[in-house]
């Protein structure tokens, strides 16, 4: 598998990731809030908090795990690009 390939399936994957844990901590936010309700579970979309605390937990490492790996697959690029903007500083500085 070629290296466009593997860079395409680690960011559609993080997209994928980012999604579930913004949807699943929104959800938390919005519609059960910290606290217990008097007698009552909470529950959004027939799924009970604790699930919603799991799979927002849990993708959000999947998150994270893909966010490293995605900097390490471009780590040429962002240190390349890191030498290009402090150098085009020191010359605009010197003018």
């Amino acid at each position: 598998m070629n290296k466009s390939k593997i860079n395409y399936i680690i960011d559609f994957l993080a997209g994928i990731f980012f999604v579930v844990s913004a949807f699943s901590g929104l959800a938390m936010l919005i519609y059960m809030p910290s606290g217990v309700r008097q007698g009552r579970l909470q529950e959004f979309l027939g799924i009970q908090k604790e699930a919603w605390i799991g799979v927002h937990n849990g993708s959000s490492v999947i998150l994270v795990v893909l966010v490293i790996i995605h900097l390490i697959l471009h780590w040429n690029w962002i240190a390349h690009m890191t030498k290009v903007m402090f150098k085009s500083e020191k010359s605009e500085n010197i003018d």
